[in-house]
């Protein structure tokens, strides 16, 4: 099978970023010419765009899985995407999206019995947990002051 032909068949089963689908090919054993020029005729086709692919990973992220801006940054990254890239579809996915809600609903996620956290540990979790959705530091700590649950015993 060519790479080409490889190439539309991963991307058939899910979008990948050029970088993935560059890796993925090169573990298939194909030559690095013949994964380059596979590359370059998938982008000339549309079927392979990391805008594509950074948008909708972000939308995903953001709003079925509640993550922040943060973390979906870093997922992005990790996926091999350009900076430029990155930044132009968090802008889009993020801008119109109110941070505020988004912690408010993860709070409500992990605190499903709605009893408030008591102790310091309890609030050090929640925190801990809050920050590792990927939200800033600042916005954490002002929704659980608002919660009335600070990290450092407040």
């Amino acid at each position: 099978m060519s790479a080409y032909s490889d190439g539309l068949a991963l991307l058939a089963r899910r979008e990948l970023s050029t970088a993935q689908l560059r890796e993925r090919l090169l573990d298939r054993e194909h030559t690095a010419e013949e994964t380059e020029a596979a590359l370059a005729k998938l982008r000339e086709t549309g079927a392979l765009d990391d805008a594509r692919v950074a948008r909708a990973y972000a939308r995903t992220a953001s709003k079925v899985k509640g993550r922040g801006r943060l973390r979906v940054t870093r997922e992005l990254q990790a996926m091999g995407l350009a900076r430029d890239v990155i930044a132009e579809a968090i802008a889009e996915v993020f801008g119109d999206l109110d941070e505020r809600a988004m912690i408010d609903r993860a709070i409500q996620k992990k605190l499903r019995s709605g009893r408030k956290p008591s102790t310091v540990q309890e609030r050090a979790r929640l925190y801990h947990f809050l920050m590792r959705q990927g939200f800033t530091p600042a916005a954490v700590s002002a929704a659980l002051r608002k919660l009335g649950a600070t990290p450092d015993g407040d």
